[in-house]
């Protein structure tokens, strides 16, 4: 196989996040390794599984595994380089996403792996048509981000930006409006009118959304919160987002 351009790549490690990878027909894979002294019946059915899709996997030292895995902790005899078919970059997406509704999420700054699976999940839950996660101040979808989203994120649409405010300003001569997501301020989420074509910017806990990419906010919205209670998790205030979209989507009045 040709090798795919940039981070298109994942390493996948874990006998149960690869045999579930190796179910799934849109998830290409360049090669898997297995540890010789790996023995059990997952290790079989991986396999078998290989040899079903002519994947190639080679019989490997454990160190090896572990060289390539980073984590002989919880690699489990087991890693594989696959191709992740959403994964790509924002600008050449957007050109084929110029009219018609859309609906994004785009990351500043959210740099924990468990919060950016979990967020790519939901999206993916909720039908949203893509998550941004720019290079700069964000994980890679790598095994961490992968094992948070219980395996979603392999064939989920993520697109790549240089930077936050690199993404923001594609989405903004795309066409779509940008809304931020801030605590106690803004109007309220659940009642204010939404834009066909929109991009919610969440930025970390700690400082919020970068000024750099709050130029590019035409509106800011809020979660209601109870007296004594300042924010959510940035991932649970994506999954109140995100469902909130569904919820008048599917609305009959």
């Amino acid at each position: 196989m040709e090798a795919p351009p940039g981070d298109a790549f994942v390493t996948l490690y874990g006998r149960q996040p690869v045999l579930e990878a190796l179910a799934d027909e849109r998830i290409e894979f360049d090669k898997i390794l297995v540890a010789r002294n790996a023995h059990g019946d997952h290790i079989d059915e991986i396999v078998a599984a290989a040899r079903g899709r002519g994947v190639v996997l080679r019989r490997v030292e454990a160190a090896r595994v572990t060289r390539l895995s980073r984590n002989g902790r919880h690699d489990q005899g087991v890693v594989a380089d696959v191709i992740m078919p959403g994964l790509g970059e924002l600008d050449e997406w957007l050109t084929r996403r110029l009219v018609g509704p859309l609906a994004v999420l785009l990351l500043d700054g959210v740099s924990n792996p468990a919060n950016v699976g979990m967020i790519i999940r939901t999206a993916a839950a909720a039908g949203l048509d893509a998550t941004v996660l720019p290079r700069a101040g964000s994980p890679d979808v790598g095994p961490l981000v992968i094992k948070a989203s219980a395996g979603v994120a392999l064939g989920a649409t993520v697109l790549r930006a240089a930077t936050p405010a690199a993404g923001a300003r594609a989405l903004t001569d795309a066409g779509v409006t940008l809304l931020g997501l801030a605590a106690g301020t803004g109007d309220n989420l659940f009642t204010v009118a939404l834009p066909e074509r929109a991009a919610f910017v969440l930025g970390n806990e700690t400082e919020g959304v970068a000024e750099t990419v709050a130029s590019h906010v035409t509106q800011w919205v809020s979660l209601p919160m109870a007296e004594g209670v300042d924010s959510l998790n940035v991932a649970s205030a994506a999954a109140v987002v995100t469902y909130e979209l569904v919820r008048r989507r599917t609305s009959v009045g």
